[in-house]
């Protein structure tokens, strides 16, 4: 294995990409007004909705860690900000479900869409087998990071 190939250097490397990705989030962040986690909190609630997964406050806030009072003050800003809304649940309106507005994906698409094509053009100097290597090695790093934070 070549020394730039060690799993070491894998590692610096996530590291290195991960900061890279939260200091271009964190810009975006406070030229919107937003606490990092508040930023986190959009992105979930995003990536729930193209899964078509329904989050309520109680799964946004086991998701992100917080507890009742820090999950409702997130919840209030975001909504403050217009960028997301609170639904009632039409099987159980009892539960409250967060949707993203149209408003936090343009904000979205404007900020981070130059980021997004010129990783998609990098991409692009990759195979098919290349990047599905890669999708299954981000895959079993996030699945290692998720259980050492569960524990």
């Amino acid at each position: 294995m070549e020394p730039s190939q060690t799993p070491t250097q894998l590692i610096r490397l996530l590291r290195g990409l991960t900061s890279e990705l939260d200091l271009f989030g964190a810009e975006f962040a406070a030229r919107n007004g937003l606490h990092p986690t508040d930023l986190r909190g959009l992105i979930h609630l995003l990536d729930a909705g193209r899964a078509g997964a329904v989050v309520t406050p109680g799964r946004l806030g086991a998701a992100l860690g917080l507890n009742s009072a820090g999950t409702t003050g997130l919840v209030d800003r975001l909504e403050r900000l217009g960028l997301i809304r609170r639904e009632r649940d039409e099987e159980d309106r009892r539960k409250v479900r967060l949707l993203v507005e149209a408003r936090a994906v343009e904000l979205g698409e404007v900020f981070f869409g130059g980021l997004i094509a010129d990783l998609m053009a990098a991409m692009g100097g990759f195979g098919e087998a290349e990047l599905a290597v890669a999708r299954r090695f981000l895959v079993a790093m996030t699945g290692v990071v998720a259980a050492a934070r569960a524990e």
